[in-house]
């Protein structure tokens, strides 16, 4: 009897899996019938941005259905990145974020969802080198001299950071240890304000997205002595990586692609699949400004989520990175 219960109960799962594939795999196939909402969580006009609303476009086309972009900015992402974690799993509410997503939770005191349960990977779009921006009165014109002048001056340089937690922050930290520098970090309010100080001359250095220094270094605004990626990047061709003359050296915010947690595992392959074939057109021109496409599976931006919190957890917790 307890033989005939128990096959009874594995049937009745088998069928019930085999159903929910089943009409998981038809909505995948009807997916989308309606628009695509892309929640952005920091204000327009910003690389990030940028990057998104080209992607919403290509998807668009490909998709036969509008994307529409949403920004919701605030609190370092968190504001955008919770709509979405507590939306509807049905892949018509997306992230579309930066390194940041996944570094805000290390900093902040109180975040209202978890990045690993609350969240679906849907693909890595991109990575976005930064740029070591220096003011242009410095004797400083690249990694050595920066070097050289900071340890002759121990505790008097000052970098901005555009907000805690983000990648320019994280490497900021990063070169000061690795190059053995004494400077003080300064946590500024966006980036606009750190390089209107930085091009004035209240503070020394900024790292960042290297499209931000981009054109106040080709105006001679401020000069960019190295960029963090582990080679040249084609748009500044003349400027050596930090690597050069500090081995190692690597590091990069990045774009990725996120649904909610329990989103059918089909349509984030679908959506996967969608983004890979928008990079294959869109890498060209992103990589005219600098940016390096990465298109891989959804497994590939899983593991690299992971090594990249790994890597960000480290260096907040040796740096003791806290928001105010």
């Amino acid at each position: 009897m307890q033989r005939q219960q128990f096959i009874r109960t594995a049937l009745r799962t088998a069928i019930g899996a085999a159903a929910l594939a089943l009409a998981t795999s038809g909505f995948a196939q009807t997916y989308p019938n309606k628009a695509i909402r892309v929640v952005i969580p920091f204000p327009p006009g910003g690389t990030l941005d940028v990057v998104g609303r080209m992607l919403g476009q290509k998807l668009s086309e490909q998709m036969g259905q509008p994307v529409v972009i949403e920004n919701k900015p605030g609190a370092s992402g968190v504001i955008g990145g919770e709509t979405v974690a507590r939306a509807p799993a049905d892949g018509y509410t997306l992230l579309f974020s930066a390194s940041t997503h996944v570094t805000a939770p290390m900093t902040l005191k109180s975040v209202p969802y978890n990045v690993t349960q609350d969240f679906a990977p849907i693909a890595l779009v991109a990575k976005a080198p930064l740029s070591v921006a220096i003011n242009k009165n410095l004797p400083v014109t690249d990694i050595k001299s920066l070097i050289a002048y900071g340890k002759a001056n121990p505790g008097k340089m000052t970098f901005a950071v555009g907000s805690i937690g983000s990648a320019g922050h994280l490497s900021t930290e990063l070169l000061k240890r690795a190059g053995g520098l004494d400077y003080l970090i300064v946590p500024y309010k966006g980036t606009a304000p750190a390089f209107q100080d930085l091009i004035g001359g209240q503070i020394d250095g900024f790292i960042d997205p290297i499209l931000g220094s981009l054109q106040y270094h080709k105006g001679g605004m401020l000069r960019v002595v190295a960029v963090t990626s582990a080679q040249r990047v084609p748009n500044l061709p003349d400027v050596p990586t930090v690597a050069e003359t500090i081995p190692g050296y690597e590091f990069y915010s990045w774009y990725g692609l996120w649904a909610p947690a329990k989103t059918p595992p089909a349509l984030v392959q679908r959506l996967n699949a969608e983004v890979n074939k928008a990079l294959a057109e869109m890498g060209p021109k992103l990589k005219e400004q600098g940016l390096l496409t990465t298109p891989g599976s959804v497994d590939d931006f899983a593991k690299f989520q992971r090594s990249e919190m790994d890597r960000a957890q480290k260096i907040v917790t040796e740096g003791g990175i806290r928001a105010e």
